[in-house]
This record gives structure tokens, C-alpha cells and sequence, in this order.
């Protein structure tokens, strides 16, 4: 389905619901045209099964250990708490280290999805704006330290990557998820070097305006 993000999906005879899907940090769909008959859209990442028919719209989520999704709990002003998790080098990383410096950290779903490809990427690309700006980057998500390596050196990631294995800081920090709890949430907050929030920003389908969203808050520091 070229642009899923934009259909509208009747669920009855009588109404009908918008349907948002995620074309970023998520696997291809398969489906057919017609839909007379049952059809079903399946995506690998985090086992989301959407079942299509003429008539019904749904969404199974078979993980063992369901997504819930959290208020907002870190905002603009807060101190967050603080963490220590194991970098893509295995090697422990506390939030205190970057104290002194304005700091960009940001959730992000899953290593090797499109979506979080592309915003890794855009984060690598700017890098050097970011350094500009005395601020430094890390990316957080619940892939292992061994995931996290891979996927900084096959993108030539220049910042640090932690895992957040069972997503303690994200529920922590409150991050909120997507598509009714079963997609993890991509937010982005800025700290300022004092280690007080200064901006939190969330996307979950236009990774790279993240980018532009802290530079710009950046600049103004």
C-alpha cells in the first residue's frame, strides 16, 4: 500500500476510522489491492499483526510482555532521573558523565528500521553542527549492546549509543508509545548543561525533523 499513513479504513457499514501506520522504523507490508476477502498486513517489529477485511480493522499484539503507554513524566524544566546503561561497547554509562555540556538525548524504537536508520543517519550527518553547539548526542532503545554496536558501525555512528534493555528509563522517563501502546516512542529531549530539560520533542513518523527541532533549540542556548 503506497501511502497506508493517509487511507481510511472502513470499519463498518455505517463508519469508518483513520488508520495510522507507521512507514518509518517498521518492516514492508504485504497486501493486495482487493480486499473482498480477508487480507492481512503483517510487520516484523514487535510482532504487530493487523488483520483487514471487508468489514473490521485490527490490531494484535503478541508480544510476551506488552508495550503500555506512559504519560509524559520528563518535561521542560525537570531535572530527569538519571541512569546508568551499557554503551555499544559494553561498557557503563551514567547521565551525570555529560553534565557540563548541553546534552540531546533521544528514544527511538528499534536498531535497523527505516525510520530509526534514517534518523541515526541524520543525527551522524549533523554531528558536526551538534559539536558546533558544545552539545553532545546519544541515542537510546532496548537492543542490546551487541545491536547497538553493529548498527554503529555499519552507519558510522560518531555518538554513543545505550541500551535500555526492558525499557526501565524510557518508562522512567515517560515516554510515551504509538499505535495505541505497541510501538515505542520516539522522542527527543535536550538538556542544557546544567541537566535541565530545555525542549522535548516527538515524532514517531518524521524522524529527521528531530534534527532540526534540537539544533534549532540548540542555537538558542
Amino acid at each position: 500500500m503506497a501511502c497506508f499513513a493517509q487511507q481510511i479504513i472502513t470499519t463498518s457499514r455505517s463508519s469508518s476510522v483513520g488508520c495510522l501506520l507507521p512507514p518509518a522504523c517498521s518492516s514492508s507490508f504485504t497486501t493486495s489491492s482487493q480486499y473482498s476477502s480477508p487480507q492481512q498486513l503483517k510487520s516484523q517489529f514487535h510482532g504487530l499483526k493487523l488483520s483487514l477485511n471487508s468489514s473490521s480493522y485490527s490490531f494484535t499484539h503478541f508480544s510476551k510482555t506488552p508495550l503500555r503507554v506512559y504519560a509524559a513524566k520528563v518535561n521542560k524544566g525537570s531535572v530527569p532521573p538519571s541512569f546508568t546503561l551499557k554503551d555499544q561497547d559494553g561498557k557503563n554509562v551514567s547521565l551525570s558523565k555529560f553534565k557540563g555540556k548541553p546534552l540531546v538525548v533521544y528514544f527511538y524504537p528499534a536498531d535497523e528500521t527505516p525510520g530509526c536508520t534514517k534518523q541515526a543517519c541524520a543525527f551522524r550527518d549533523s554531528y558536526e553542527k551538534f559539536k558546533k553547539a558544545g552539545a553532545q548526542v546519544v541515542g537510546i532503545s532496548g537492543d542490546s549492546s551487541d545491536s547497538h554496536k553493529a548498527f554503529a558501525k555499519k552507519y558510522r555512528l560518531p555518538y554513543t549509543l545505550l541500551s535500555d534493555e526492558g525499557n526501565k528509563v524510557r518508562k522512567e522517563w515517560g515516554v510515551p508509545s504509538d499505535l495505541f501502546g505497541t510501538l515505542p516512542g520516539r522522542q527527543t529531549y535536550v538538556l542544557d548543561k546544567n541537566g535541565v530539560v530545555q525542549l522535548v520533542y516527538n515524532n514517531q513518523f518524521q524522524p529527521e525533523k528531530h534534527i532540526d527541532e534540537t539544533l534549532k533549540l540548540l542555537q538558542s542556548l
